[in-house]
């Protein structure tokens, strides 16, 4: 159960998380503006490439704030498990969208290694470009780091977009500056093509992760190991349990099982039991957590039968038993 402080605190926690995708926006925007004069005073292809991602990270924050408020809802009737996984919808879509940002970068870089241009005033477009990568540097990290404490798929996905717009501004500042040095023109579009290939691999782990919390993953092998290790702490109180079930959606976690009580409880003495490790449980984790729990005698061999309840036939190892 929830108490009422509980709920204030989660409320300031809504509130502090959508004030860090505030912050995302706000620095999209004022990217978007450095890295654009970084183009238009150097002509470098890498700089415009590396302004195209800022649009997309503009984009893909506006989508995140979304996605963030309407996982924070409460649960409803057509939703009864809440809105939780709407996190991992952002974390797909900004995935796709730095995909796309690549691909970007790729087609629009071709060109100039066919047809080189030169490039002009790379010191102050250097500068400028510079500037937008500590904007997002500081951007990132904070999103990232307050996306791991908070457990919130949104923020530390788009801090990880953040962060592989600096490494693309990293990539493309290099480029220049060989450039400038070597008088090598059609490494500008190479270099950029370089950074490029180098971001899918970060969109493709966001989609990857996106896809396993969607398809009900379970919560963290450590987390398991906490429940287990309370669970057999109990095993001597003449205390069991099986079917131990949980998945991970956003910030919430749901954790079922079934647990073994002596036979001659009375119901009251094994609801009370169950209350106390339910909360137990809660109090283990940060989030917010639902535990389900089903009580059974201890001594009636058919409490065992559906011990595999929703696992088929798989063996610890993974495989299928015979």
């Amino acid at each position: 159960m929830i108490n009422f402080a509980t709920l204030i605190c989660k409320k300031m926690k809504t509130r502090s998380l959508k004030k860090f995708m505030y912050l995302s926006i706000a620095a999209a925007v004022v990217t978007i503006g450095l890295k654009f004069t970084a183009y238009l005073k150097t002509g470098s292809m890498g700089f415009f490439s590396d302004a195209l991602e800022s649009f997309v990270n503009l984009f893909a924050a506006v989508i995140a704030l979304i996605l963030l408020h309407i996982s924070e809802k409460p649960a409803d009737e057509g939703h009864e498990y809440g809105h939780g996984k709407a996190e991992y919808f952002s974390s797909a879509i900004e995935g796709a969208l730095i995909l796309i940002a690549a691909f970007s970068i790729i087609y629009t870089s071709i060109p100039r290694i066919i047809h080189p241009q030169p490039l002009e005033n790379l010191g102050i477009g250097t500068l400028f470009s510079v500037g937008a990568s500590l904007v997002n540097l500081f951007a990132g990290t904070l999103l990232i780091q307050n996306g791991k404490k908070h457990r919130s798929m949104v923020l530390e996905a788009d801090g990880k977009h953040l962060m592989t717009d600096v490494w693309t501004s990293a990539g493309v500042i290099a480029g220049v500056l060989v450039v400038k040095f070597t008088g090598l023109l059609v490494l500008d579009p190479i270099i950029a093509i370089l950074v490029a290939l180098n971001i899918v691999y970060t969109g493709y782990k966001l989609i990857s992760r996106s896809a396993s919390g969607l398809m009900d993953a379970s919560i963290p092998q450590e987390e398991i190991k906490q429940i287990t290790g309370y669970f057999d702490s109990l095993k001597g109180k003449n205390i069991d349990y099986h079917s131990l079930l949980t998945r991970q959606a956003g910030h919430r976690k749901f954790i079922s099982f079934h647990l073994l009580v002596p036979g001659d409880w009375t119901v009251k003495e094994g609801h009370d039991y169950a209350e106390i490790i339910e909360q137990r449980i809660e109090n283990m984790f940060d989030d917010t957590v639902t535990v389900t729990t089903h009580i059974e005698p201890i001594e009636d061999p058919l409490s065992l039968n559906d011990i595999k309840i929703d696992r088929m036939n798989y063996s610890d190892d993974g495989d299928f038993d015979t």
